[in-house]
């Protein structure tokens, strides 16, 4: 029978794989909040702050490939196991961090929970969108990356809750606050990992030798032969770097264009865009039953480029609002172009995941050079970088042309 995500296991399986994308939403939503609260509390300047992100992104990129071998042998479960595990063990770190009390404890404890996090995307980016009709594969990864979006809506209002003192500002080296909140994210991914301990999830891997099996002529070429794949790295790369850019300065933003608004409101204001990312994953996954995936990612793609434009010209008020609406275009970005990236790549999946979740390393590296315009120009200025990233994701929508998909047998084991 035809696989659906209403058959029991798969039901489970998804069901299960997707609290783990709230979970990384959630650190990813502290991370941003942390960039201005390490400038403040650490007295270290917008590019400093940028390395935030590099240690948190980079970590993508190291365990990536890794990581897709890894779950190649041992299966999908085995490989949220690891992710969960690394997870844990970086929010743990961040105690002798905050004893230390050095920006390079804290880049190290954030590069150990990344890893893990790296881990987790790796698996169950393609593992999600694997579970059902390869032709709905991308609404699927949208609706499981709705609940990334909440993760990300509740990030940071908790760091604007608790990371800031009454004056909307940082105390200089009080990161109390902040170790109190990452042992309690490692509490509860502790009980995560004895939960998926005993769980019995789905294994694709057999179904995945099967669509090799009745497309050999396609899966039997190099993985780089799939232009689809290919050009998905490349404009994820360049998606990525825009997301973490467009949130890593927006509290910076937000204090520079919104007359007496202190760094305690631009959390808030965050989690306000993050709600419009939230919104916008759920609207767009309801889109997709009527506007095909790349059409979508076209039309969001020139709105942004639109919005970025609108940024530059640091008009206040305006400009906070125009990056908010941001946020609500980019929400079907990146399940989109992960999912037409690795559609139909059978067993080289896995690996084909792994190249997808490196390209994650483009949020390493945007937010240094965003921060280095900023220093010198003003936040606003450093957004004309993610409107350059928005026209890459343009053109790879336009020229993306779908593949026969080939519907196997699903086998559950």
């Amino acid at each position: 029978m035809k696989a659906k995500i209403t058959e029991p296991q798969f039901r489970l399986g998804f069901i299960l794989v997707t609290t783990l994308f709230f979970m990384w939403g959630l650190s990813y939503g502290l991370v941003d909040v942390l960039n201005k609260h390490f400038q403040e509390a650490l007295h270290i300047t917008k590019a400093q702050s940028g390395l935030i992100q590099a240690a948190y992104f980079g970590a993508y990129f190291v365990i990536a490939l890794p990581a897709g071998l890894f779950i190649d042998k041992k299966g999908y479960k085995a490989g949220i196991l690891l992710g969960l595990s690394l997870y844990a063990i970086g929010a743990l770190l961040f105690v002798p961090a905050a004893m230390q009390l050095t920006f390079g404890f804290f880049l190290f404890a954030l590069f150990v929970l990344a890893l893990g996090l790296g881990c987790l995307e790796t698996a169950a980016n393609p593992y999600s969108a694997a579970l059902g009709d390869p032709a709905t594969a991308e609404q699927r990864l949208n609706l499981s990356q709705s609940f990334n979006g909440l993760g990300q809506f509740f990030g940071p209002l908790i760091g604007g809750l608790f990371f800031f003192s009454e004056s909307g500002k940082a105390a200089s080296g009080d990161f109390t606050a902040v170790t109190y909140t990452y042992v309690g994210i490692a509490l509860v991914v502790i009980v995560l990992i004895a939960f998926f301990a005993k769980a019995k999830l789905p294994d694709l891997r057999e179904n995945e030798a099967k669509l090799d099996a009745a497309n050999v002529g396609n899966n039997s070429a190099s993985l780089w032969s799939h232009s689809e794949f290919k050009f998905g790295v490349i404009t994820l790369f360049f998606y990525v770097a825009a997301q973490v850019g467009v949130g890593a300065f927006f509290i910076n933003l937000m204090v520079e264009t919104w007359p007496q608004s202190s760094s305690q409101q631009g959390a808030y204001f965050l989690s306000i865009a993050m709600l419009a990312f939230l919104i916008g994953r759920f609207v767009s996954t309801a889109l997709m039953s009527k506007i095909a995936a790349n059409k979508l990612l076209m039309i969001y793609a020139i709105i942004n480029t639109v919005l970025c434009g609108v940024i530059l010209s640091g008009a206040d008020y305006i400009a906070v609002i125009a990056a908010i609406a941001v946020f609500f275009f980019m929400s079907s970005m990146f399940p989109t172009i992960f999912a037409m990236g690795v559609k139909n790549l059978g067993s080289k999946t896995k690996i084909g995941s792994s190249f997808m979740i490196m390209a994650i390393v483009g949020g390493a590296v945007m937010p240094y050079f965003m921060g280095k315009m900023a220093d010198h120009f003003g936040t606003h200025i450093a957004y004309v970088l993610p409107l350059v990233c928005f026209l890459i994701v343009l053109a790879y929508a336009f020229s993306y042309k779908n593949t026969a998909l080939v519907k196997a047998e699903t086998v559950v084991n």
